[in-house]
């Protein structure tokens, strides 16, 4: 049986203001509004805790990791999760991103056979054991990324992604959150060119 939301989404229109700016400025950049920012709004001030920390891991301009490399997290660590809505969505972010796009299907269903480098498949051993074995984190776990080039902050922005988007997957998947079908073709298709 198809994935349906559990709990409706609210309209954009009985928001509060502060909320309804934020996803009008999403919808004006991607061209549609991601289900994910309606779902969670139900509840404004958990949405505003949540999108302020969905920003500071995911927007941060220190450290090493990329953009697409905090989408790659997001995107094993959520078919981990089992978490369809974070797959797909981020998935797409994450072929932007890098600009390839086979790498979210192959980062999604097996990263040590994914197109990524060394450090990246490293770092997402990190990340999916963290976000399926914590409690057996230790020392070596830390030396294999030094050896990598990452530092204790870069390992602590890692698995704060993994951790927080833990949270998100399973919100999704209790809300029966579903992907936006724009997302299927972000980064697969190029964008159609505007007539000058």
């Amino acid at each position: 049986m198809p994935q349906k939301n559990r709990y409706p989404l609210p309209e954009l229109n009985a928001l509060p203001e502060d909320i309804q700016a934020r996803i009008r400025e999403v919808q004006d950049k991607s061209g549609f509004i991601p289900n994910v920012f309606l779902a969670l709004a139900r509840r404004p001030e958990e949405w505003r805790a949540f999108f302020a920390y969905h920003d500071a891991l995911m927007l941060k301009e220190t450290g090493s990791l990329t953009k697409g490399e905090r989408e790659m997290i997001v995107t094993a660590t959520s078919a981990a999760n089992g978490c369809l809505y974070c797959v797909v969505a981020h998935g797409a972010i994450l072929r932007i991103y890098e600009k390839k796009p086979l790498v979210a299907d192959q980062v999604a269903v097996n990263h040590r056979k994914a197109d990524i480098t060394p450090r990246q498949r490293a770092m997402l051993d990190f990340a999916l054991k963290v976000c399926l074995r914590s409690n057996e984190v230790d020392d070596a776990d830390m030396d294999a990324l030094h050896a990598h080039g990452f530092d204790d902050e870069d390992i602590w922005d890692i698995t704060a992604i993994t951790a927080f988007f833990g949270l998100s997957n399973r919100m999704a998947n209790v809300t029966g959150m579903t992907p936006n079908p724009e997302f299927y073709l972000l980064g697969r298709v190029p964008k159609a060119k505007s007539a000058a």
